[in-house]
């Protein structure tokens, strides 16, 4: 099944590069009719809108990779006039348009074409009757004179079909090779960008232990502060009158020793939310189950969690399993919720969905906000989908280190 799904995924990238190749091939004739007509001077002015048309084309693909992948940083804006030509950059991305016009309108269209004649020879058997006597269907080199050469056909289309579900993943990163590796940009512009990142990954840092600091600080002043200071007072009066009246004083003792419990309860509660024991005593895969039992909404787990992460990463993916779970059951009107959780190439994916109303929004306070804050302070992504009417998908992803 998975590499089912990725086959289809992957017959979608090679659409989507047939459709870029496409955009490439009219860029390429006209940066060609442009640098024809300059040889005689009439092209000149036309030799910037040239430069931004391969701009452009390389934006489209550089969206698309990044839809599929890691994402391709833009460059900087194109020179103005002339100098637009003797960018490096641009001369980088004339070089994807060439290479992508030809080579990946070639896998695009291989693409397509093998699922069609696997469609074609799968189905054979079915109308092999309005095929003229002594012929075969697209690529068969054999003659079919009745039903047992068409179920043969069909046999062949069960090879095309095998090709399309093993190979498509192949071709889709061939024809993806050449923008990854033309359309990146300098070296020196990724590494200016990483530290940028890393200067906000690092603030969201410090912004979040800031707020979990102060989350915790009220949850001890307003909580188990207020119920030790009610022990206290509780003691001193059933010290004063444990002489006088020994009943009275028994009574007073018994409800310091209720405010005692409350206090503790909630110390254990705080404690919890710092990093839940859980997680040591039966791991990631452990804490969620017992987060998807209590759910307020009936909700289904999946988990492929060979290995364990570091414990910050394992207590942030805790959290953002509960708050979201939260979310679901306050906000959403859900009435089913499914919580996946893997680990693939060093990197801790999650992904929340529930069928409820939608509409979920990081500025409406519904907690998306301080999720992402969490997520972000370690370097991870987060991304939702939550349209009106439902339903709405989360995915987290938190890199677990080597």
């Amino acid at each position: 099944m998975d590499r089912a799904r990725a086959a289809v995924d992957a017959l979608e990238r090679l659409v989507g590069g047939l459709g870029t190749a496409i955009l490439a091939i009219g860029t390429l004739i006209w940066v060609a009719a442009v640098a024809v007509t300059s040889v005689v001077g009439v092209g000149l002015p036309f030799a910037h809108s040239a430069a931004r048309a391969v701009r452009a084309a390389g934006g489209r693909e550089r969206a698309r990779l990044s839809r599929w992948g890691p994402e391709i940083i833009e460059p900087d804006p194109l020179p103005p006039g002339l100098r637009a030509a003797r960018d490096p950059v641009v001369w980088r991305e004339f070089a994807w348009v060439a290479v992508h016009s030809t080579w990946g309108m070639v896998l695009g269209l291989l693409g397509i074409s093998l699922p069609l004649y696997a469609v074609q020879d799968l189905t054979f058997p079915l109308w092999w009757t309005l095929v003229p006597p002594g012929t075969g269907p697209g690529l068969v080199f054999w003659y079919v004179r009745g039903l047992p050469g068409a179920f043969l056909v069909c046999l062949y289309g069960v090879f095309w079909l095998a090709v399309c579900v093993f190979g498509h993943p192949f071709l889709a990163r061939v024809q993806a090779w050449p923008g990854r590796r033309l359309l990146a940009p300098p070296a020196g512009a990724d590494l200016s960008l990483r530290v940028a990142q890393l200067t906000a990954t690092r603030a969201a840092a410090l912004d979040a232990h800031a707020a979990e600091l102060r989350r915790i600080e009220r949850s001890l002043h307003d909580g188990a502060q207020n119920r030790l200071v009610a022990v206290t007072v509780l003691l001193g009066a059933a010290r004063r009158q444990v002489a006088r009246d020994p009943e009275g004083a028994d009574e007073l003792l018994e409800r310091a020793q209720g405010a005692a419990e409350q206090a503790l309860a909630e110390l254990r509660t705080v404690v919890k939310t710092i990093l839940p024991p859980v997680l040591d005593g039966r791991g990631l895969d452990g804490a969620l189950k017992a987060l998807t039992a209590d759910s307020g909404v009936p909700c289904k787990l999946e988990v492929d969690l060979p290995g364990r992460c570091a414990a910050s990463v394992e207590a942030t993916a805790y959290f953002v399993v509960a708050e979201a779970l939260t979310n679901i059951t306050r906000h959403s009107r859900a009435t089913s919720a499914k919580v996946s959780a893997s680990l693939e190439n060093r990197t801790l994916r999650i992904r929340v969905e529930d069928d409820g109303r939608g509409g979920a929004n990081e500025a409406n306070g519904s907690g998306i906000k301080g999720i992402r804050r969490r997520v972000e302070a370690y370097d991870g992504t987060l991304t939702m989908n939550s349209p009106p009417g439902g339903p709405t998908t989360m995915w987290v992803e938190l890199p677990c280190g080597s």
